[in-house]
């Protein structure tokens, strides 16, 4: 297994559009294309209470980029990530690392 964590930093004030997205648009359109997010998280103290964290599990890099780039050419994430959009820009920029669990993790 290998983990993707991705921080999404939004526009101040937009976090409310992200979050609504991500729980009704984006996260049927993952189940859709077999992607498993396993955490979510947001910022209670430190730095970046404007950022979304989250963990995506893939079996492989080749799973990833397969399903990744299936989801990224829906048509129907297109049209959703549009209509979010429509009051504005929601991201200003996303981080993305790709990171393997240790023998001794929790997790594997």
């Amino acid at each position: 297994m290998i983990y993707e964590q991705r921080i999404y930093s939004c526009i101040p004030g937009r976090m409310p559009a992200l979050l609504k997205r991500f729980e009704t648009q984006t996260l049927p359109m993952w189940k859709k294309h077999g992607i498993n997010p396993i955490g979510f998280w947001t910022v209670v103290i430190g730095d970046g209470n404007n950022d979304l964290h989250y963990m995506i599990a893939w079996e492989s890099l080749a799973e990833r980029e397969r399903k990744w780039n299936m989801f990224q050419a829906d048509p129907a994430w297109h049209a959703a990530r549009t209509e979010s959009e429509k009051d504005g820009l929601i991201v200003a920029n996303i981080k993305s690392t790709i990171m393997q669990a240790t023998k001794f993790s929790a997790i594997q």
